[in-house]
Formats: structure tokens, sequence, C-alpha cells
């Protein structure tokens, strides 16, 4: 579904991407671990199009990201929930979930895009009305996670979900991941809390210093001592 090759990237006079290559196939669940300052939010930002990449390829379902327009890129099936949720404080709910319906091919499927959300997340259904800006933490990465699949994305990119949260609250945030593979989507999430990001899905690769170091299934990862010491302090 999506794949990456040799994938370069930076800011200015700074490379934060060093030839990076992955593959996400439709129906997994793939994980990029590593610590804070690894380029990991880089790397989402660079296949969502917001900044550009220096070198190398990335095609979804065969065709390049790169060189196709922006606004082409969520047309292409990639909807990006972004670290922090961005949600737009001051307006309700359903108006940040009718955001992620901007766009026009998909307006007319609001009122079925927003029927599935809410039965996903019966949550968001009583909150339709409240200001974005008042809701929990928890209840915003719900909304964001909504927001993102108003496109009916066929890859949903996760940036840092858990980040910022409460112990309590990334609970919930994780079972909410949960909830959105057991619709059969596939997702690709970037995440610093790697033992509970390795419990929720099939793959990882491990990023750091802007390269990729390893590769696996969670279940290796997991065991790996090399993981153990550097994310779970065993």
């Amino acid at each position: 579904m999506l794949t990456l090759r040799n994938i370069n990237a930076g800011y200015g006079d700074f490379q934060a991407l060093f030839d990076v290559s992955l593959d996400v196939n439709a129906g997994e669940a793939v994980a990029v671990i590593g610590p804070n300052g690894a380029g990991k939010s880089t790397l989402m930002r660079v296949i969502s199009g917001m900044i550009p990449a220096t070198a190398g390829q990335i095609e979804m379902e065969g065709t390049s990201v790169l060189t196709a327009p922006k606004h082409d890129i969520v047309g292409m099936g990639l909807a990006h929930v972004p670290e922090n949720r961005r949600l737009f404080p001051r307006m309700t709910v359903e108006d940040n979930l009718r955001m992620g319906c901007f766009m026009p091919q998909f307006r007319a499927r609001f009122e079925e895009r927003k029927e599935f959300v809410y039965e996903l997340f019966p949550r968001m259904m009583e909150r339709r009305n409240q200001m974005a800006g008042t809701l929990s933490g928890g209840e915003q990465q719900m909304c964001a996670i909504g927001r993102a699949l108003m496109s009916d994305p066929k890859l949903l990119l996760m940036d840092e979900p858990s980040a910022g949260l409460a112990p309590v609250i990334v609970q919930q945030v994780f079972s909410l991941i949960e909830r959105i593979r057991s619709e059969g989507l596939t997702v690709l999430i970037v995440e610093q809390n790697v033992k509970q990001v390795l419990r929720v899905v099939d793959r990882a690769y491990v990023l750091e210093s802007g390269s990729l170091r390893l590769e696996g299934t969670s279940a290796e990862l997991l065991q790996s001592p090399e993981i153990q010491k550097a994310f779970m302090g065993m």
C-alpha cells in the first residue's frame, strides 16, 4: 500500500532523515518508534506532504506522493492525525468533524461518515454540540481521529497520539487504536510510548537520529534486549 524508499528530508540546512525505507501493507498496523528528536514527526510530515523530501520516493498504491499536488494527497487515501491533536477549540465537535470533509469529493458523504464516526466513538455523539476546546484530552484525541476518518482514508497516519496525556488517558487512546483496527483500517503510527504501541501493532521500525536501526514484528521487538534496555528501562 505505502512504500518509502531512501527518503531524506530536513529543515533548511538541518537533515532530519537519512535514507529511510519502509513498507505498510493493506490491513496492517505499523509503528515507528524511537526517542524524542529521532525524526518520527518529520517522517509523518513528509508522507502527508507537509514538508518536502530532498531525496527518495514515496508511493501510495503505486502512485507517487511526492509529485502529487498537496490537495490530492488526501484524495489518494491518506489522512493525518497530527501531534497534539490540532483541533479548532472554539468549534463544536461536529463542526470539527465537518472540517474532515472539506474537500468537494467528500462533502456529499458527510452524514454517512459522521454516523460511522459516532458509531465508532459514541462519546462524540454525546459531545457533538460541545466546543472541542472544553473536551478532556482523551476526548480531544477521539475527535481528532474522528476528523481524520471523515475522508474515509485507506491509511491513517497517527503522530504521537499519547503525547501530553495523563497515564489513565493514554490507556484510553490505545483502546481507541484497537477499536480502529477492529474496523480493518490500515494504520501507521509514530509513538514514544514503546511498550504500549507494540501491543497494538503488527510490526515496527526503530528510528534513531534520523535513520532506521531495527525492524521486526511487535512480538520480536518486545522480547528484544536492545529495545527493553533502550525504551522500557529493563
